[in-house]
């Protein structure tokens, strides 16, 4: 197992980077391990409620730059550039297909067991979370699931020695218009959660500034 300085020297070198160099490019082992660690990652009731969209095509870049502002430096000059969507009311519902699909084909529940679990997965959207009062709210909880996939890839990469970016700033209306007519998702399903991009750093990295563990932490013993 990794060291543990090992660990706190990768979260000390990653930084949000906001240009990269173009003439690094990541290599498809390390990209196909950044992208596993977002398969694997957890999430609630392991229903996994996300899609990766990967953006090499630099036509498509320029397409999404003047819609998408918080990656202006990104969107040119990264390896690799994802789009993370997350899934919406329509297939996160206790009685979607989707779940049935999950529950049946990737969990292998005989059908009682399913049952069982989907009246837990019920009772949960219902009454625990009150997920099923709006169509925003199950999709605000599916994207908090993506953010689990995202900390987990940009870690593996600030391990790999590979730097990254975390996008918020888009038109969310505007990508669900391109991400319908460039690359066929149904906006029905899936919505654009969170993007992150990819590369290697060119300007130097400013010192890391955090409150102290003192200050966000709370003990009761």
């Amino acid at each position: 197992m990794i060291e543990n300085s090992k660990i706190t020297e990768a979260y000390n070198f990653r930084h949000a980077c906001k240009v990269f160099d173009t003439d690094k490019k990541i290599s498809k082992e390390d990209f196909e391990t950044i992208l596993e660690t977002g398969r694997l990652s957890p999430s609630s009731f392991g229903f996994e409620p996300w899609k990766f969209l990967i953006i090499q095509n630099m036509e498509l870049r320029e397409k999404l730059k003047p819609i998408v502002w918080g990656a202006q430096g990104t969107l040119p000059t990264a390896s690799h550039f994802v789009i993370i969507l997350a899934r919406k009311q329509k297939s996160m519902r206790y009685d979607s297909d989707y779940i049935s699909h999950m529950m049946s084909d990737i969990h292998h529940l005989p059908k009682e067991s399913a049952d069982a679990r989907r009246e837990y997965y019920k009772n949960f959207q219902k009454n625990d979370f009150n997920l099923l009062e709006s169509k925003r709210a199950t999709y605000d909880w599916a994207c908090k699931q993506t953010y689990i996939a995202l900390g987990n890839m940009m870690t593996t990469t600030a391990m790999l020695g590979i730097d990254s970016c975390a996008v918020e700033g888009f038109n969310s209306a505007e990508i669900e218009k391109i991400m319908t007519e460039e690359f066929g998702i149904d906006s029905d399903e899936f919505g654009v959660s969170v993007m992150v991009a990819f590369g290697y750093r060119v300007d130097k990295q400013h010192k890391k500034t955090r409150q102290a563990i003192e200050d966000i932490t709370q003990w009761h013993l």
